[in-house]
């Protein structure tokens, strides 16, 4: 590629994301518009990717704030490994959006009836996230309908804490005799 296509290319690109984040720091926005705005974000984040793969880094690197050296071109940080998910590396971070259940249907199964089931291990906890549409199941030979539901799962150091819409579930264990 030559060297001002893919400057023209990553300059419009950052635009794109610069507007795209406008939106995503809206606290007024809707929660599928949010989810929208999201995707197209890691979207342009993976096209930033191949862009700064493109980029020779040309024009060298110039010194932030921090003291750290970014491309000129592309932005990319010198010596620094890149992420297809786009977090801060400190301070609060974002993954996806707070979904609920979406139909009044009673599904025939729970493989039909799951919006998600998602874990992530973070920093050594693990928080697993469950949303589920009402479904059938089988509960010694009767069948019964299993309500729609939004749960998560915090395990920590041998602790378990469940939340869901209608239960927090903290088991209080013994060890050596003494309550922990």
């Amino acid at each position: 590629m030559e060297k001002e296509q893919v400057k023209k290319e990553i300059k419009k690109l950052l635009r794109s994301m610069d507007y795209v984040s406008n939106f995503l720091n809206n606290e007024k926005i809707s929660e599928k518009d949010l989810q929208i705005f999201f995707r197209i974000y890691q979207q342009l984040g993976l096209a930033w990717e191949f862009w700064g793969l493109q980029c020779s880094h040309w024009d060298g690197y110039k010194k932030t704030k921090d003291d750290k050296e970014v491309c000129k071109i592309c932005g990319k940080v010198k010596g620094v490994d890149d992420f297809y998910y786009l977090f801060p590396r400190e301070g609060p971070k974002k993954l996806g959006t707070k979904l609920k259940p979406n139909s009044k249907k009673t599904f025939e199964n729970e493989r039909e009836a799951k919006i998600l089931s998602d874990t992530i291990n973070f920093h050594g906890a693990s928080v697993n996230v469950e949303v589920h549409n009402s479904y059938k199941s089988t509960l010694s030979g009767h069948k019964i309908n299993i309500a729609a539901d939004r749960s998560v799962q915090l395990k920590e150091r041998g602790i378990e804490c469940y939340i869901d819409q209608y239960l927090i579930k903290v088991p209080i264990m013994e060890k050596a005799g003494k309550k922990i």
